[in-house]
């Protein structure tokens, strides 16, 4: 550690070199400014000001151990804890997978569509509470519901909660044998696990390896397990005229639209994320 200069110049400088064979420029810059920001609690604007300023011993064994868990391909926000999804803050552990930028435009679109006060809204797989809690957040005096399979996550997800000021009621099960709801809902959405498990020699390190691998894998002999049993659910518990709303794999797209309207959904439609990718999919209740 004595090799080490302990300026904020040169833990940066400390940062680049461990990080350059692994990551490219401006991955290195994100990740810098991410364990600056979030580990030390100093600015880039502070770094450019005074680049001589001296970091403490026990920061600076922070950074290395941080770069040496980067140099594992763990995901930054594991390893600090927490990301931004759709402007709010979430704690994140290996219990939960990190909020996607897809699911962020799946919420966007239940946002921008739904402007109804008062409904009652079921997330299933909640995970972190991304979906649940800016729905919460956005959608007008809604009764919400986070559900997981995963006490570890629903109580992160619960913490969440009280971190963004959003009001939820959280339900452990397991959408696979029970539905504990009574009451007709509104809104049912999920991102359910839809990854097959013959796929995880295509998958980085830094998902398979951290990732949990309950929230992601699917058996391959019926990648829609999950589609269809919460589908059916809904048909039970939906108001007429409720919505069901999936992130889907793009590879399963033409799929979940066939299994939905065979099931007597209508108005289903598909739309695509950022990538162009058929990704999420809404079927109406009739």
């Amino acid at each position: 550690m004595k090799l080490i200069d302990n300026t904020l110049k040169g833990v940066e400088r400390y940062i680049e070199d461990k990080l350059n064979e692994l990551f490219s420029s401006s991955e290195i810059v994100t990740l810098a400014n991410t364990l600056f920001t979030e580990q030390l609690n100093i600015s880039k604007q502070q770094r450019l000001l005074d680049p001589t300023h001296k970091v403490t011993e026990g920061d600076l064994l922070l950074i290395i151990r941080s770069v040496n868990r980067l140099l594992e391909q763990e995901p930054i926000d594991y390893i600090v804890g927490n990301t931004e999804f759709y402007g709010l803050r979430f704690k994140v552990g290996r219990e939960v997978l990190i909020p996607r930028p897809e699911t962020e435009e799946l919420c966007e679109w239940i946002i921008s569509e739904e402007n109804k006060a008062g409904l009652k809204v079921v997330d299933i797989g909640s995970g972190s509470g991304c979906i649940a809690i800016t729905l919460a957040t956005h959608l007008i005096n809604a009764k919400v519901y986070a559900c997981d399979v995963s006490a570890a996550a629903l109580s992160l997800c619960t913490e969440n909660a009280v971190l963004n000021s959003a009001t939820i009621d959280s339900k452990c099960f397991d959408v696979l044998k029970q539905f504990p709801f009574e009451e007709k809902l509104d809104i049912i959405v999920s991102n359910p696990p839809y990854v097959l498990k013959s796929d995880k020699s295509e998958m980085e390190k830094n998902v398979l390896d951290y990732e949990p691998h309950l929230a992601l894998f699917v058996e391959d002999n019926d990648p829609l397990l999950f589609y269809r049993k919460i589908a059916e659910q809904a048909k039970l518990h939906l108001n007429p005229n409720g919505r069901l709303y999936f992130e889907i794999h793009e590879r399963y797209s033409i799929d979940i639209q066939s299994l939905l309207s065979k099931m007597g959904f209508s108005n289903i439609e598909v739309r695509k994320d950022a990538q162009d990718k058929d990704r999420m999919v809404r079927a109406v209740s009739v």
